[in-house]
This record gives C-alpha cells, structure tokens and sequence, in this order.
C-alpha cells in the first residue's frame, strides 16, 4: 500500500526517489517512538497522511534548478524532504524552533545521504537568507506566516509563479479565505482534486504571493 500509493499519485519519481520516500517513512516510525514527531495514533498512516501530502506542493509547482526554499515550523521535515527527495537540484533549508525535532531531520538526511538540504535549530524570525519560496505545514495562521517570512522572500522571480509561500494547511474554503488578509494575493488548491482519499476532504496547497 505504502510504496504503491506514491508510485499512483507521483509515476514520474525514479525507483530510487520512491525509495528514498520509504526509507524516510522507516525514519519516522524508527524516532517517533522516542520523542513523537507526529501523533503516535496516526503512525501507521505515515505515507498515507504525511509524505504524501508533502508531495502535493508538487502538484502546483515545479521548483527550478539552483532554486532556493525555505521549510518553516518543519517539524520532522515535512514537507522539505518529501519536496528536496523529489527536486534533487533544489536547495533547501529546514528550520525548527524544536532543537529535538531537527535531530530528528538531521538523522534522516544522513541516512538518506540528502546532499541539498540543510537542517537548523532555529526560528524563521532570526534568519538572513533571501528564498524563491517558502513552504510549510499548518504551523500558523497566513498572517503570522507573511509577518515572519515576508522579508525572506526573494523579489528575483525565475519560476512561472511568482516568489512566495506554499502552505498545506485544513479547513473549510471559506474559514481558510478568511484568514487570508485583503490586502494579500492568495489562491487555494483543493487537495481533493487529485485525490479520493477522505482524509484530504477540506485540505488545500495555499498560495500566497511574496
């Protein structure tokens, strides 16, 4: 079921970033034991709710080579290494203000021999990097988001898209429109465009232009 639901919804990865994604998945059942990096109820869905989901940032946007990301608030690397196994060119940057969740992050990209991808115990607010996009999984409402990764945002554009935030976030359409201020240019994806699974009923990929 694990491997098979990647390959149906991403056929275009390669054996070995399909093997990647599971072997990240054995990481977090290997650690989640010690210090829970996600619910401990929902570790059997670790595909299934959370690498794949990951992925669907995919489904909106291909990052460019040399492009650089930013993952805020990203826990046990979701969605950054999910994003970095499938965009091996991109660099990326993982940032958490949990010191024991990026060791976490850490050990799996060693294990996995990830070469673009940086991880740090740190909080989006202390950084001086400018990215061509930041992701991020349901760690704050949009408003909070914009004020801590606003300046983070590059204004050098290289994608179709421009620079900007890419948020998995839950909700209802409208609750979600709602959080999102007037004054910012924002889409939403319905996760459930690409999928039947109904753990992604009301789950979008929100778009927010830097």
């Amino acid at each position: 079921m694990t491997s098979d639901l990647l390959v149906k919804y991403f056929p275009d990865l390669s054996q070995d970033q399909h093997a990647q994604l599971y072997a990240f998945g054995e990481v977090i059942e290997f650690w989640n034991d010690k210090i829970n990096v996600i619910s401990r109820k929902d570790i059997d869905n670790i595909y299934k709710h959370h690498i794949l989901h990951s992925l669907f940032i995919k489904k909106v946007i291909d990052f460019k080579e040399g492009a650089k990301i930013l993952d805020v608030g990203t826990g046990g690397g979701f969605p950054g290494i999910p994003l970095a196994i499938c965009f091996p060119e991109v660099e990326f940057h993982l940032v958490d203000a949990r010191s024991k969740k990026i060791k976490v992050v850490q050990e799996a990209i060693d294990q996995l021999g990830l070469k673009n991808v940086v991880a740090e115990h740190k909080r989006a607010e202390e950084l001086k990097t400018q990215y061509d996009f930041v992701v991020t999984r349901a760690v704050a409402k949009v408003e909070t988001l914009m004020q801590w990764c606003r300046t983070r945002i590059s204004d050098k554009h290289q994608h179709s898209i421009p620079n900007g935030i890419f948020a998995l976030k839950g909700g209802t359409k409208k609750d979600l429109k709602a959080e999102i201020p007037n004054s910012e240019y924002a889409e939403q994806f319905p996760i459930s465009d690409w999928t039947d699974i109904e753990h992604y009923v009301e789950k979008y990929v929100i778009y927010i232009q830097g």
